[in-house]
């Protein structure tokens, strides 16, 4: 039938809807991070012992083993592996809402059923040096690469120019110096109000308005099932109803107050995530790049991309930001966000 008959597995929860049907759903925060996993894992830049311990820190609560079994589980692209005593497994499409799809968590499959493409040591210097490849030797004009020295007790890492060139400067202060800049950087207001018409566009306040409706109605239902059970009771103090007629009806009650409540208690969860949705003034979604050090090293390339450094001095290692045209519309300094004057230097 595809439904999932045990314990819903990490990410999800289980739910009863009102015609006694049992369902799971996903539950935050687990759901996402899960998703964030699946999506880690298919860049394969990272170990897979990383990408837990990455997931641990962002609040998935999940042991060593059984955070492999969960990267093998097809219940997160919607399929349900089924065992019929001693036949093959089968696998069967299931009704649940998927994390992912099933193009995504075979790509995963593949990935770490084979020899991993990646090492240590390459990936350490990837993320170090995520500015390589964006800096330009003021000498000679050469883009400057990196590359640890090693100093008298430990390694050092520098962004260097090649061959006789003496330009080259310790690759942390300028790492530091480009992400500071970068956290300096704000949605301007005028991107806040195209954002809050992006969502009202994808009909938020129609989906929103249907969740409340949901809520009235299980609400309705469960002050339905309180009258029940008070007037169960009166009728059994008045000894109208018998004993055994009145323990039948209060079980029943019991599980149908259950079953709403659990109801209940996840359209409040979808209530609450579309009004973060809404919250477009919530600090953490204005200051877009304060979580930039939490960022893979892929993806921190590709923002330097769009957004690299300029006018790098590297004596001090201070450095602004080039900006094309279009990303300075949509950004300013927090200093300059209510004038809305564009200064990035």
């Amino acid at each position: 039938m595809g439904r999932y008959p045990n314990k819903a597995p990490l990410g999800f929860i289980n739910l009863t809807l009102v015609d006694g049907k049992k369902i799971i759903a996903p539950k935050e925060p687990e759901a996402g991070i899960i998703k964030w996993v699946f999506h880690q894992l298919s860049k394969n830049i990272h170990r897979i012992e990383e990408i837990r311990k990455l997931a641990n820190g962002k609040g998935l609560i999940c042991s060593r083993s059984h955070f492999f079994r969960l990267i093998r589980n097809p219940i997160y692209c919607g399929l349900i592996l089924i065992k019929f005593n001693s036949e093959e497994p089968q696998i069967v499409k299931g009704t649940h809402e998927p994390l992912i799809t099933e193009t995504l968590f075979y790509e995963v499959q593949r990935i770490i059923t084979t020899k991993r493409k990646v090492t240590a040591k390459t990936e350490d210097l990837k993320a170090m040096f995520f500015l390589r490849g964006f800096l330009v030797c003021p000498l000679c004009g050469h883009k400057l690469s990196g590359s640890f020295s090693q100093g008298a007790r430990k390694k050092y890492p520098y962004y260097h120019c090649h061959g006789g060139c003496k330009t080259r400067i310790n690759a942390i202060i300028l790492n530091d110096s480009y992400q500071s800049k970068l956290q300096q950087l704000t949605l301007s207001n005028k991107a806040i109000d195209l954002f809050s018409c992006i969502l009202e566009d994808r009909s938020i306040k129609t989906q929103k308005t249907g969740y409340l409706y949901e809520r009235n109605l299980v609400e309705r239902k469960l002050k339905e099932e309180e009258l029940i059970l008070s007037r169960a009771r009166k009728l059994f103090v008045a000894e109208i109803l018998k004993l055994d007629d009145y323990s039948e009806l209060k079980r029943e009650n019991q599980i149908n107050s259950k079953c709403l409540k659990k109801e209940l208690l996840h359209i409040n969860v979808k209530l609450r995530d579309i009004e973060k949705q809404n919250q477009l003034e919530d600090r953490s979604f204005v200051d877009i790049f304060q979580g930039f050090s939490d960022l893979d090293t892929a993806d921190k390339k590709h923002l330097v991309n769009l957004i690299p450094p300029a006018n790098v001095y590297y004596q001090s290692g201070n450095l602004s930001l080039g900006l094309n045209d279009a990303l300075s519309k949509i950004l300013s300094k927090k200093n300059n966000r209510k004038s809305n004057k564009h200064k990035f230097h």
